[in-house]
């Protein structure tokens, strides 16, 4: 099956066609993403108008050139997969109602994805997905860790009670002085720290497989408000705040991971592709003999490859969506496997 699936649940507004599935997982021909980056380095943060309004101007020429670089005609696709939540809801009405007209208009079966379904899929692009399997998904707007038995066979075992990490890293990089997008500046910032690293405190959940980050947050902004702290300070603070969120969702994982039985770990979404976490992650996975696999970090970040990827398992399995195909800025995840109970 070949599928183009697009992806504008925030800033990033991308296109890709993939074929499969295949024994060796989803093959990706294209992948096109055009970020809203400098566009919003002004404000210092995503303005969700803003966003809206660059998806209209890019969707159709990102969506012109995945098609161009797969060296495929419409007469060639199978069919479209759209993100339709959550996420910022101007962005997705963007996405979607480009894809039902294009669908509308070519005669083609059209398929909604979740967005956290989406990041799931990434790593079945190159490899088929090994069931049952936990998925870490940390990005964002998003800290969900979900037990997947099968294609499209969801369940929901931990979640953030605050900030997803991508937030905190965000919001830590703001309180640390540092430029829009604060994340990647905050993680090279601590990278760049050569001493020892001890962790900020962090909340503590007993007997709950939830993730919070707001306490080292507020630690953080405790350290920052009591000085002025300069250059090496700040490399030691970003390092030690990294440590922290890194080892909250690394302990989390592997106590899930040893709860619910011997399984491998998935990680996924933009934090995934942070170098710590998968330091620690693959480090204390090893050790209790987990395996542990993350995608390509540019499959980490939004993009309509993992979007193709999900849809075309879904539309192979269930069969298109109706017409009147809705977005919704909060979506639960749900299973649709004819199987499983949602």
């Amino acid at each position: 099956m070949l599928l183009l699936g697009i992806e504008t649940s925030c800033d990033e507004t991308s296109a890709a066609v993939a074929r499969g599935p295949t024994d060796r997982g989803v093959e990706v021909l294209s992948n096109v993403v055009a970020s809203q980056d400098d566009l919003h380095a002004h404000f210092g943060g995503i303005v969700p108008e803003v966003a809206s309004r660059r998806h209209i101007e890019m969707i159709l020429p990102v969506i012109r050139e995945a098609m161009q670089r797969a060296s495929v005609t419409w007469e060639d696709l199978e069919g479209i997969a759209v993100t339709n939540g959550p996420g910022l809801i101007g962005s997705l009405v963007v996405g979607v109602s480009t894809a039902k007209g294009l669908a509308q208009a070519r005669s083609l079966p059209l398929v909604g994805v979740h967005h956290l379904e989406a990041h799931i899929y990434s790593a079945a692009i190159g490899r088929p997905l090994p069931f049952p399997l936990l998925a870490l998904i940390a990005s964002g707007g998003h800290s969900h860790l979900v037990l997947v038995r099968d294609h499209g066979h969801y369940q929901v075992l931990g979640r953030t009670r605050d900030d997803a990490p991508g937030e905190a890293f965000d919001k830590g990089a703001r309180l640390l002085g540092l430029p829009y997008p604060g994340g990647p500046q905050l993680a090279a910032l601590a990278d760049s720290f050569s001493g020892r690293v001890t962790a900020l405190p962090r909340a503590q959940l007993p007997n709950s497989r939830d993730f919070s980050f707001s306490g080292v947050k507020t630690a953080l902004a405790r350290t920052v408000r009591a000085g002025q702290p300069d250059e090496p300070e700040r490399a030691r603070l970003a390092a030690a705040y990294q440590e922290s969120i890194a080892l909250s969702l690394a302990d989390r994982t592997l106590q899930v991971a040893d709860e619910i039985g011997e399984c491998p770990i998935f990680a996924v979404g933009g934090v995934a592709r942070n170098a710590r976490l998968r330091q620690l992650l693959a480090e204390r996975a090893d050790k209790t003999g987990l395996r542990v696999h993350f995608p390509d970090p540019d499959l980490c970040t939004d993009n309509g490859a993992m979007v193709a990827a999900a849809g075309i398992h879904k539309l192979a399995r269930v069969g298109a969506d109706p017409t009147d195909l809705d977005c919704f800025d909060n979506l639960p995840l749900q299973s649709w496997a004819k199987n499983s109970r949602r």
